[in-house]
């Protein structure tokens, strides 16, 4: 039996949670998805909060992962401790609200969805990704396991990539907002994706308002970012799973555009 996980791309402002709410499941009708994840870390810009992340999830997500912008909004907090269905970066200190991966039940058996953070480039430093992912695949002993690396570098996600070939199901990455061109499968069977891609404004920088990023560029004296208005893109890329090897067979983006 196969299993087709749907990936999708950071969800960006009000703009990038109606998408979601008009257009997931028709997407995930449209290409047969069983299971889905979709990054919501900036459905607030800046953070999500919990009336976006009961959004996300009642359109069809079955997990929502989140990465830099984590804390944006603290109202999120109680909804990371109550929800097993958002994650954080599980190599944020310990101490810190929320869970990192979690175990869900699909049509073909139980799936992990580990979410982790880079730390090239990330302003500040969590836990080695690179260990703390080991530290978990030592507890998860279900076939097919599926990890986002929220980073900025992509040869950091690449790097994650190889090292997990072969044992897990798909390795994605999120973080920068643009598409990459190498989705395909690894030597050794896992399905990745350097970068998904955003949910949001079409005719943006990264889901902001052009004039706003600009400005920040030119050196202006600049204002508070906003989403952009107009039409709304969702970037996903779909993997399908053999689930009883969970290796990955093929994947594929299914993008849509306005």
């Amino acid at each position: 039996m196969d299993l087709k996980i749907l990936a999708v791309g950071d969800v960006v402002g009000a703009p990038g949670v109606e998408r979601v709410r008009r257009c997931l499941r028709q997407l995930k009708r449209r290409c047969g998805a069983d299971f889905t994840v979709v990054n919501g870390e900036n459905a607030a810009v800046v953070g999500i909060l919990p009336h976006q992340a009961e959004a996300i999830l009642d359109a069809g997500a079955d997990v929502i992962t989140m990465g830099n912008h984590t804390w944006g909004k603290r109202e999120i907090v109680p909804f990371l401790e109550e929800s097993p269905y958002i994650l954080r970066p599980a190599n944020y200190a310990p101490q810190v609200p929320g869970r990192g991966w979690g175990i869900y039940e699909t049509k073909a058996g139980p799936a992990a969805v580990i979410d982790l953070i880079g730390r090239c480039n990330m302003d500040y430093t969590p836990d080695n990704p690179f260990l703390q992912v080991e530290k978990i695949l030592k507890q998860i002993d279900v076939r097919i396991i599926l990890v986002e690396l929220h980073a900025e570098a992509t040869s950091e996600k690449l790097a994650m990539g190889y090292m997990l070939d072969g044992r897990v199901s798909a390795v994605w990455g999120t973080h920068t907002h643009v598409p990459t061109a190498d989705t395909r499968i690894l030597p050794k069977g896992t399905g990745y994706v350097t970068d998904l891609g955003m949910t949001g404004p079409r005719d943006s920088v990264l889901g902001i308002r052009p004039d706003l990023s600009i400005a920040k560029f030119r050196g202006d004296l600049t204002e508070r970012y906003r989403w952009a208005d107009g039409p709304t893109k969702m970037e996903a890329v779909l993997f399908t799973v053999d689930a009883a090897t969970g290796k990955c067979r093929k994947a594929e983006r299914v993008d849509e555009w306005d």
